[in-house]
Protein backbone atom coordinates (compact mmCIF):
# COMPACT_ATOMS: atom_id res chain seq x y z
CA UNK A 1 0.00 0.00 0.00
CA UNK A 2 2.94 2.50 0.82
CA UNK A 3 5.00 1.57 -2.65
CA UNK A 4 1.55 2.46 -4.44
CA UNK A 5 1.31 5.67 -2.76
CA UNK A 6 4.46 6.50 -3.28
CA UNK A 7 3.75 6.00 -6.98
CA UNK A 8 0.85 8.42 -6.49
CA UNK A 9 3.01 11.44 -5.56
CA UNK A 10 5.25 10.19 -8.00
CA UNK A 11 3.11 10.75 -10.70
CA UNK A 12 1.69 14.02 -9.39
CA UNK A 13 4.80 15.85 -9.23
CA UNK A 14 5.49 13.92 -12.71
CA UNK A 15 2.42 15.62 -13.76
CA UNK A 16 2.78 18.97 -12.36
CA UNK A 17 6.52 19.47 -13.88
CA UNK A 18 5.66 18.04 -16.89
CA UNK A 19 2.90 20.60 -17.39
CA UNK A 20 5.25 23.10 -17.36
CA UNK A 21 8.41 22.08 -19.09
CA UNK A 22 8.20 18.13 -19.87
CA UNK A 23 10.62 16.12 -18.45
CA UNK A 24 7.93 14.28 -16.27
CA UNK A 25 9.39 10.64 -17.30
CA UNK A 26 12.77 11.56 -15.15
CA UNK A 27 10.81 11.55 -11.84
CA UNK A 28 7.86 8.80 -13.26
CA UNK A 29 9.73 6.09 -14.77
CA UNK A 30 12.41 5.51 -11.99
CA UNK A 31 9.77 5.53 -9.53
CA UNK A 32 7.73 2.82 -10.95
CA UNK A 33 10.40 0.77 -12.21
CA UNK A 34 11.61 0.79 -8.38
CA UNK A 35 8.63 -0.42 -7.07
CA UNK A 36 7.99 -3.21 -9.82
CA UNK A 37 11.43 -4.48 -10.20
CA UNK A 38 9.88 -7.72 -10.90
CA UNK A 39 7.68 -6.22 -13.63
CA UNK A 40 8.44 -6.84 -17.80
CA UNK A 41 9.73 -3.42 -18.61
CA UNK A 42 7.72 -2.99 -21.37
CA UNK A 43 4.61 -3.84 -18.79
CA UNK A 44 5.70 -0.79 -16.52
CA UNK A 45 6.91 1.55 -19.80
CA UNK A 46 3.35 1.23 -21.01
CA UNK A 47 1.53 1.87 -17.81
CA UNK A 48 3.80 5.16 -17.27
CA UNK A 49 2.18 6.26 -21.20
CA UNK A 50 -1.20 5.22 -20.19
CA UNK A 51 -0.55 7.68 -16.89
CA UNK A 52 1.22 10.69 -19.21
CA UNK A 53 -1.51 11.05 -21.24
CA UNK A 54 -4.49 11.55 -18.66
CA UNK A 55 -1.80 14.56 -17.50
CA UNK A 56 -0.74 15.80 -20.54
CA UNK A 57 -3.81 15.35 -22.16
CA UNK A 58 -5.58 17.75 -19.16
CA UNK A 59 -2.16 20.18 -19.33
CA UNK A 60 -3.22 20.48 -23.22
CA UNK A 61 -6.77 21.25 -22.85
CA UNK A 62 -6.06 23.87 -20.25
CA UNK A 63 -3.35 25.76 -22.21
CA UNK A 64 -5.98 26.13 -25.46
CA UNK A 65 -8.39 27.66 -23.05
CA UNK A 66 -6.21 30.56 -21.77
CA UNK A 67 -3.16 30.45 -24.38
CA UNK A 68 -3.13 31.38 -28.26
CA UNK A 69 -1.90 27.47 -29.28
CA UNK A 70 0.32 27.98 -32.82
CA UNK A 71 -2.04 25.00 -34.30
CA UNK A 72 -0.56 25.57 -37.57
CA UNK A 73 2.46 24.63 -36.26
CA UNK A 74 1.44 22.23 -33.23
CA UNK A 75 -1.39 20.05 -35.60
CA UNK A 76 1.09 19.41 -38.64
CA UNK A 77 4.21 18.51 -36.17
CA UNK A 78 1.85 15.99 -33.70
CA UNK A 79 0.56 14.18 -36.98
CA UNK A 80 4.33 13.28 -37.60
CA UNK A 81 5.30 12.62 -34.40
CA UNK A 82 2.74 10.34 -33.87
CA UNK A 83 3.31 8.38 -36.93
CA UNK A 84 7.20 8.52 -36.22
CA UNK A 85 6.64 7.25 -32.96
CA UNK A 86 5.66 3.75 -34.22
CA UNK A 87 8.45 3.99 -36.34
CA UNK A 88 10.67 4.94 -33.34
CA UNK A 89 9.30 2.12 -31.31
CA UNK A 90 9.72 -0.98 -34.04
CA UNK A 91 13.26 0.50 -34.41
CA UNK A 92 14.23 -0.31 -31.27
CA UNK A 93 13.71 -3.59 -31.00
CA UNK A 94 16.13 -4.11 -34.09
CA UNK A 95 18.86 -1.69 -33.02
CA UNK A 96 20.65 -1.14 -29.83
CA UNK A 97 19.81 2.50 -28.56
CA UNK A 98 23.29 2.52 -26.60
CA UNK A 99 24.55 5.33 -29.42
CA UNK A 100 21.62 7.69 -28.45
CA UNK A 101 21.89 6.69 -24.53
CA UNK A 102 25.64 8.10 -24.97
CA UNK A 103 24.91 11.60 -27.06
CA UNK A 104 22.06 12.81 -25.20
CA UNK A 105 23.71 14.12 -21.80
CA UNK A 106 26.33 16.01 -24.60
CA UNK A 107 23.10 17.50 -26.41
CA UNK A 108 21.11 18.56 -23.14
CA UNK A 109 24.49 20.31 -21.97
CA UNK A 110 24.60 22.11 -25.26
CA UNK A 111 20.68 22.98 -24.81
CA UNK A 112 21.28 24.01 -21.41
CA UNK A 113 24.25 26.36 -21.90
CA UNK A 114 22.46 27.57 -25.16
CA UNK A 115 19.25 28.37 -22.96
CA UNK A 116 21.28 29.91 -20.33
CA UNK A 117 23.98 32.27 -22.00
CA UNK A 118 20.45 33.82 -24.71
CA UNK A 119 18.61 35.84 -21.68
CA UNK A 120 15.94 37.14 -24.07
CA UNK A 121 15.81 33.17 -26.00
CA UNK A 122 11.78 32.62 -24.93
CA UNK A 123 10.98 36.05 -23.64
CA UNK A 124 8.62 37.60 -26.28
CA UNK A 125 5.96 35.42 -29.01
CA UNK A 126 7.68 36.24 -31.87
CA UNK A 127 7.40 33.61 -34.90
CA UNK A 128 9.77 33.48 -37.75
CA UNK A 129 8.05 31.26 -39.93
CA UNK A 130 4.42 31.36 -41.77
CA UNK A 131 2.80 29.25 -44.77
CA UNK A 132 4.56 26.49 -46.77
CA UNK A 133 8.01 26.81 -44.49
CA UNK A 134 6.22 26.92 -41.03
CA UNK A 135 4.92 23.37 -42.49
CA UNK A 136 7.68 22.26 -42.89
CA UNK A 137 9.24 23.11 -40.36
CA UNK A 138 6.72 21.86 -37.99
CA UNK A 139 6.91 18.19 -40.23
CA UNK A 140 10.71 18.01 -39.88
CA UNK A 141 10.39 18.57 -36.19
CA UNK A 142 7.31 16.41 -34.75
CA UNK A 143 8.99 13.53 -37.18
CA UNK A 144 12.14 13.66 -35.54
CA UNK A 145 10.89 14.18 -31.83
CA UNK A 146 7.95 11.33 -32.55
CA UNK A 147 11.09 8.83 -33.64
CA UNK A 148 12.99 9.80 -30.65
CA UNK A 149 9.87 9.17 -28.32
CA UNK A 150 9.33 5.86 -29.90
CA UNK A 151 13.21 4.67 -29.97
CA UNK A 152 14.15 6.36 -26.45
CA UNK A 153 12.71 9.06 -24.99
CA UNK A 154 14.00 10.93 -21.68
CA UNK A 155 13.48 14.56 -22.74
CA UNK A 156 11.21 14.74 -25.14
CA UNK A 157 8.82 17.47 -23.88
CA UNK A 158 11.92 19.59 -23.04
CA UNK A 159 13.77 19.10 -26.41
CA UNK A 160 10.24 19.77 -28.27
CA UNK A 161 10.13 23.64 -25.57
CA UNK A 162 13.21 24.37 -27.03
CA UNK A 163 12.65 23.73 -30.34
CA UNK A 164 9.89 25.79 -30.78
CA UNK A 165 11.78 28.33 -28.79
CA UNK A 166 14.58 28.00 -31.01
CA UNK A 167 13.08 27.86 -34.53
CA UNK A 168 9.38 28.97 -34.15
CA UNK A 169 10.33 31.90 -32.28
CA UNK A 170 7.87 31.32 -29.18
CA UNK A 171 8.10 32.63 -25.99
CA UNK A 172 8.43 29.81 -23.17
CA UNK A 173 4.64 29.66 -22.30
CA UNK A 174 3.06 29.20 -26.01
CA UNK A 175 6.00 26.66 -26.75
CA UNK A 176 5.37 24.61 -23.14
CA UNK A 177 1.05 24.83 -24.74
CA UNK A 178 1.89 23.92 -28.41
CA UNK A 179 4.78 21.14 -26.46
CA UNK A 180 1.86 19.22 -24.71
CA UNK A 181 -0.44 19.22 -28.21
CA UNK A 182 2.72 16.67 -29.74
CA UNK A 183 3.22 14.95 -26.21
CA UNK A 184 -0.46 13.81 -26.79
CA UNK A 185 0.22 12.36 -30.11
CA UNK A 186 3.71 10.62 -29.34
CA UNK A 187 2.02 9.45 -25.99
CA UNK A 188 -1.42 7.68 -27.84
CA UNK A 189 0.56 6.21 -30.78
CA UNK A 190 3.17 4.27 -28.25
CA UNK A 191 -0.42 3.55 -26.25
CA UNK A 192 -1.80 2.00 -28.95
CA UNK A 193 0.90 -0.40 -29.25
CA UNK A 194 1.58 -1.06 -25.45
CA UNK A 195 -2.51 -1.69 -25.10
CA UNK A 196 -2.80 -4.07 -28.03
CA UNK A 197 0.37 -5.97 -26.91
CA UNK A 198 -1.44 -6.02 -23.22
CA UNK A 199 1.54 -4.24 -21.38
CA UNK A 200 -0.71 -2.46 -18.71
CA UNK A 201 -1.48 -2.98 -15.44
CA UNK A 202 -4.67 -1.06 -15.78
CA UNK A 203 -5.37 -0.44 -11.77
CA UNK A 204 -2.05 1.27 -11.18
CA UNK A 205 -2.09 3.15 -14.58
CA UNK A 206 -5.57 4.42 -13.50
CA UNK A 207 -4.44 5.57 -10.53
CA UNK A 208 -1.25 7.45 -11.10
CA UNK A 209 -3.46 8.73 -14.17
CA UNK A 210 -5.21 10.52 -11.29
CA UNK A 211 -2.76 12.14 -9.60
CA UNK A 212 -1.25 13.07 -13.06
CA UNK A 213 -3.93 15.20 -13.63
CA UNK A 214 -4.30 16.94 -10.29
CA UNK A 215 -0.45 17.60 -10.93
CA UNK A 216 -0.84 18.70 -14.78
CA UNK A 217 -3.95 21.24 -13.39
CA UNK A 218 -2.01 22.62 -10.74
CA UNK A 219 1.56 22.72 -13.02
CA UNK A 220 -0.20 24.59 -15.79
CA UNK A 221 -1.91 27.10 -13.45
CA UNK A 222 1.00 28.13 -11.82
CA UNK A 223 2.70 28.47 -15.54
CA UNK A 224 -0.18 30.86 -16.43
CA UNK A 225 0.45 32.60 -13.40
CA UNK A 226 4.36 33.45 -13.29
CA UNK A 227 4.67 33.44 -17.27
CA UNK A 228 7.20 32.81 -19.44
CA UNK A 229 10.41 33.49 -17.67
CA UNK A 230 9.06 31.01 -14.82
CA UNK A 231 8.95 28.12 -17.23
CA UNK A 232 12.63 29.12 -18.83
CA UNK A 233 13.75 28.54 -14.68
CA UNK A 234 12.02 25.20 -14.32
CA UNK A 235 13.19 24.62 -17.64
CA UNK A 236 16.77 24.89 -16.96
CA UNK A 237 16.35 22.82 -13.78
CA UNK A 238 14.87 20.11 -15.38
CA UNK A 239 17.14 20.29 -18.23
CA UNK A 240 19.88 19.91 -15.74
CA UNK A 241 18.35 17.23 -13.85
CA UNK A 242 18.14 15.65 -17.09
CA UNK A 243 21.58 15.87 -17.86
CA UNK A 244 22.73 14.45 -14.55
CA UNK A 245 20.23 11.55 -15.16
CA UNK A 246 20.98 10.70 -18.41
CA UNK A 247 24.53 10.47 -18.03
CA UNK A 248 24.58 8.57 -15.21
CA UNK A 249 22.76 5.83 -17.62
CA UNK A 250 24.55 6.35 -20.32
CA UNK A 251 27.95 6.05 -18.20
CA UNK A 252 26.88 3.43 -15.95
CA UNK A 253 25.62 1.05 -18.83
CA UNK A 254 28.87 1.08 -20.43
CA UNK A 255 31.06 0.36 -17.57
CA UNK A 256 32.90 3.83 -17.07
Amino acid sequence: MIDFAWLGVAAFTAGLVDAVVGGGGLIQIPAIFSVLPKEVPATLLGTNKFASIFGTSAAAVNYARRVRVAWSTAAPAALAAFALSFAGAWTVTRVPADFVRTLLPVILVAVAVYTFKKKDLGAVYAPVHSGLAERYWAIGIGAAIGFYDGFFGPGTGSFLIFLFVRFFGFDFLSASAAAKIVNVACNFSALLWFGYSGHLLWQLGLMMACCQVVGSLIGTRLALKHGSGFVRKLFLVVVSGLILKTAYDAFSKIGW
